[in-house]
C-alpha cells in the first residue's frame, strides 16, 4: 500500500522515477505548470505591489481532481519538479492547491535521474525555497508588465498582434543592428600571392608575407605586379625553420548554450529541437533489461561544475580505454566563464560515462542518439589529456620577397581522440593553414612550379544563425538558459525576422518595430539594462534582493516611457507591395507576405480569398529526369530547402542539393553543389569525381 505521492511534470519522468522508488510511492505528472497569469488581461495589480493573479491553466481541471485524490490517501506528499525557478514554481503552485504547510519538507530536487541520484534525494526533502520562486515571479511578471503594456500600443500603432518583449526584443535588435551594419559595409579589395613549390618530390605551398625586410599588405594589382616582376628571376631559398611544440586543450563540458551551438553545427538542430530530445534524454529511455535509465544529468544549466564522483568514474574509463598518457596529470576543473552564471547545477554530462553510445544506440531513435553521443565525447574529452601539435613555420627568400608556409601535425591527439569542437564558419583564407610540410631546412633551394595571385574582396560581418546568436546573448548576459530556445521560435512566429540559408533577416515588419521601440522604450533594448536585470533576477533567487523592490525600480521609469509613446507614437500603415502575378482564383493581384521562412505570395484579396504561393527562384539548370522542365528552388513544410522540376507532378524529380547544369566529365551523370569550411565544391552523383573547391569571396574578421 502506497503511503507517499510524488508529483513531477512528465509522464516520461514519472514513469522512470517510478521504477526506482517502488510500490511505496503513487508517482503522478502535473504536466508542467497548474497555475498562470491569465491570458486576457495583465493579472497583475501594480498598487498592491504587484501582487499577481493566478488562475488555473484551461484543461488542468482533471489533472488537479486526479493529484488531489491521490493526495488524500497517502501520509506523505512530495513535489519532485525540475531543480531551476520554474520547477520550484510549480512545486510552490502545487503546494499551495494541495494546502501543503509552508514549513513542510517536501520539495526533493536532483540533478540526474538514475536510481541513487533519486534515491539519495528523498532521504534529504527540504521546504520550498521562496527565493528561488521570487525570482520566477519577479521575471514573470516584468515580461507580463512589458509585453501586456508594449503590445496593446504596437496593435494600436501599427497592426494587431504584435508583441514586445524584453528578451526577444533584445534579439531582434542585434539581428537588426547587424543587417544595418551589412548594408553599410564597403568592401575593400586585397590580394593574396601564392607560391607552388617543391623540395625533391615533395609539394608545399608558402604565402607572400614581406618584401624589403617590411610586412607587406597587397591591397590593388599594381603592388602584385611589382612583387611579381621580382619573382620572374628569382630563386626561393629557405632562411629560417621554426619548429615547435604546442598544447591544445579541451572544451569544457556542455552547458545550455554551448549545447545548442554545437547541436546546431554538427547535427543541424535548432535550438527547440535540441531542447526537446535533450529533455527526453533526461527524463528517462528504457535500456531494456537495464529498465527506464535518465541518460544525461539536467540541461538548463549555465554552470561547468562536474560532480567529484562523475568525474572519478570518468577519470577510471578514460584510463581503462585509452591508457595513462590520456589522462592529465591532476582532474580537470572548468571555472566560470560567465560571472553571472547561477552554478546552481552541474555541467550537462552522461549519467554515467560507462554507457558509451554505441552500446544504447539501438534503444534510441536516430535524434536521440545523436545528441547523446554529442554529450558524451563532449564531457569524457573535457577529462582527457591537452593535444600536442608539432609546428614549423618555414620563411623562404625570393629577390627581395620572402614568402612563408605554416604547417603542423598532431604528436599526440590527446583529447582529439575521442572529439573536437566545431566552429561557427570557414576560416579565413589567411594562408596560415595548418597543413603538414616536407622536412625542410636552412638553405634547401625550392622548385618553383606555379606563383598563384589572387584578388579578393573582404567580406561584411556574417548574419547570425542561431548558434551564432545564442553566443551573443549569453556572452552579453540577456536570458538564460531556459530562455533562449523560446526567444528564438517567438521572434519567427511574430514575423519579425525569417531564416535565409539558416541565417537570421529582419523582416520590414521587425525593422519598423525595433525602430519605434529605439525612439520610445530605448531601455528595453539596452543590453546593459537588460543584463542588469538579468543579473537583479539572480540577486532575488539568491535572497539578496527584494523582488518588489527590482519591480518597483523598473517600473517607475518605464510608466513613464509608456505615456510619452502613448501621446507621441504615431500610426503606421504597412502598406504591402504589389507583384506583376496574377491569382488564378479571383483575378486579384498577389501581394509580397514575410513568414517565418522567407517572403512568399498571398492573394490581395485576403481574407475572401486565401490563395498563397512561393516565390520560385529559377536555378538555370535543366531537369535532369525529363530533359524538359527547368530545376527551381522549393521548400518543404518545415521550411528546409530542396530542389525540384517546375513540371510537377509531371516530372516527380526532386533533390536536396543543387544540381548544376554541368554534367560530369568522367560519366555523364548529374552533378550537384556541396558545402564545406572550405567553399562550395560540386561532386558527381554516381562515380568519385570531384571538383576543386571553388574559391568564395574571404571572410575576414576583426
Amino acid at each position: 500500500m502506497a503511503d507517499s505521492l510524488v508529483i513531477v511534470e512528465s509522464p516520461a519522468k514519472a514513469k522512470t522515477i517510478s521504477k526506482y522508488l517502488g510500490s511505496k510511492y503513487i508517482v503522478k505528472a502535473s504536466m508542467g505548470h497548474i497555475r498562470d497569469l491569465p491570458k486576457s488581461q495583465i493579472g497583475v495589480e501594480v498598487k498592491k505591489n504587484f501582487e499577481p493573479k493566478y488562475i488555473t491553466i484551461r484543461g488542468k481541471g482533471s489533472v488537479l481532481k486526479e493529484l488531489k485524490d491521490a493526495s488524500k490517501r497517502v501520509k506523505k506528499i512530495y513535489l519532485a519538479a525540475d531543480p531551476d525557478r520554474e520547477g520550484e514554481a510549480i512545486a510552490w503552485h502545487l503546494a499551495h492547491y494541495l494546502e501543503l504547510s509552508d514549513q513542510d519538507a517536501c520539495r526533493v530536487v536532483f540533478n540526474e535521474i538514475t536510481k541513487q541520484a533519486v534515491k539519495d534525494a528523498f532521504k534529504t526533502p527540504r521546504k520550498i525555497n521562496q527565493d528561488l520562486v521570487n525570482a520566477q515571479q519577479a521575471r514573470r511578471i516584468l515580461d507580463r508588465l512589458v509585453g501586456y503594456k508594449i503590445s496593446p500600443l504596437l496593435w494600436k500603432k501599427v497592426k494587431k498582434g504584435l508583441s514586445a518583449g524584453r528578451v526577444q526584443s533584445v534579439a531582434v535588435k542585434l539581428i537588426y543592428d547587424r543587417e544595418n551594419e551589412i548594408k553599410a559595409f564597403e568592401p575593400e579589395e586585397y590580394w593574396t600571392i601564392t607560391a607552388k613549390l617543391a623540395v625533391g618530390k615533395a609539394e608545399f605551398e608558402a604565402r607572400f608575407y614581406s618584401v624589403d625586410g617590411s610586412k607587406k599588405e597587397l591591397h590593388n594589382e599594381a603592388e602584385v605586379q611589382e612583387v611579381m616582376s621580382i619573382l620572374e628571376k628569382a630563386d626561393f631559398v629557405v632562411t629560417e625553420v621554426r619548429e615547435k611544440e604546442r598544447q591544445r586543450n579541451p572544451s569544457p563540458p556542455f552547458i545550455t548554450s554551448s549545447l545548442q551551438q554545437e547541436a546546431a553545427r554538427k547535427l543541424n538542430f535548432r535550438a527547440a529541437k535540441t531542447m526537446s530530445v535533450a529533455q527526453q534524454l533526461y527524463e528517462g529511455i528504457d535500456l531494456g533489461s537495464e529498465g527506464t535509465v535518465g541518460l544525461i544529468t539536467y540541461m538548463r544549466t549555465d554552470s561547468t561544475r562536474i560532480s567529484p564522483v562523475a568525474q572519478e568514474e570518468t577519470k577510471e574509463y578514460i584510463l581503462q580505454k585509452y591508457g595513462a598518457d590520456f589522462y592529465p596529470e591532476t582532474p580537470r576543473n572548468y571555472i566560470k566563464k560567465n560571472a553571472n552564471a547561477q552554478d546552481a547545477h552541474e555541467a550537462i554530462r552522461p549519467s554515467s560515462v560507462l554507457r558509451e553510445p554505441e552500446q544504447i544506440k539501438s534503444y534510441l531513435s536516430r535524434d536521440q542518439y545523436r545528441l547523446y553521443k554529442l554529450i558524451w565525447e563532449r564531457f569524457v574529452s573535457s577529462q582527457m589529456a591537452s593535444a600536442v601539435l608539432d609546428t614549423m613555420t618555414v620563411d623562404l627568400s625570393a629577390g627581395r620577397t620572402v614568402f612563408r608556409a605554416v604547417g603542423s601535425k598532431i604528436k599526440f591527439h590527446g583529447f582529439m581522440k575521442v572529439y573536437v569542437e566545431g566552429t561557427d564558419d570557414a576560416a579565413p583564407d589567411t594562408g596560415d593553414d595548418e597543413k603538414l610540410l616536407p622536412p625542410l631546412k636552412q638553405g634547401d633551394q625550392a622548385v618553383k612550379n606555379q606563383i598563384d595571385p589572387k584578388q579578393h574582396f573582404t567580406q561584411p560581418p556574417p548574419r547570425y544563425s542561431e548558434a551564432r546568436l545564442v553566443r551573443a546573448l549569453e556572452e552579453m548576459g540577456i536570458g538564460r538558459p531556459s530562455t533562449y530556445a523560446p526567444t528564438l521560435e517567438t521572434i519567427q512566429k511574430r514575423g519579425y525576422v525569417a531564416i535565409e540559408e539558416k541565417k537570421f533577416v529582419p523582416t520590414e515588419l521587425g525593422e519598423l518595430v525595433i525602430e519605434l521601440m529605439i525612439e520610445f522604450f530605448p531601455e528595453i533594448l539596452d543590453v546593459e539594462f537588460t543584463a542588469q536585470m538579468e543579473e537583479g533576477l539572480d540577486h532575488i533567487e539568491e535572497g539578496k534582493e527584494d523582488w518588489v523592490q527590482v519591480l518597483s525600480e523598473f517600473y517607475e521609469s518605464f510608466e513613464k516611457r509608456l505615456e510619452v509613446a502613448e501621446e507621441e507614437m504615431e500610426k503606421v500603415e504597412i502598406q504591402d507591395e504589389v507583384s506583376d502575378e496574377i491569382c488564378e482564383k479571383c483575378g486579384r493581384h498577389f501581394v509580397f507576405k514575410m513568414g517565418r521562412f522567407g517572403k512568399f505570395l498571398a492573394c490581395s484579396g485576403f481574407p475572401e480569398c486565401r490563395n498563397t504561393k512561393p516565390i520560385v527562384k529559377d536555378t538555370g539548370v535543366t531537369c535532369p529526369s525529363c530533359k524538359q522542365g527547368k530545376i527551381i528552388e522549393r521548400r518543404s513544410k518545415k521550411g528546409r530547402i530542396f530542389y525540384g522540376c517546375d513540371r510537377y507532378p509531371e516530372c516527380e524529380f526532386v533533390s536536396w542539393d543543387k544540381p548544376v547544369e554541368q554534367p560530369c566529365p568522367s560519366c555523364g551523370a548529374m552533378m550537384i553543389e556541396k558545402r564545406n569550411k572550405s567553399g562550395t565544391f560540386v561532386q558527381c552523383v554516381q562515380c568519385d569525381f570531384k571538383e576543386e573547391a571553388r574559391e568564395e569571396a574571404d571572410a575576414l574578421e576583426d
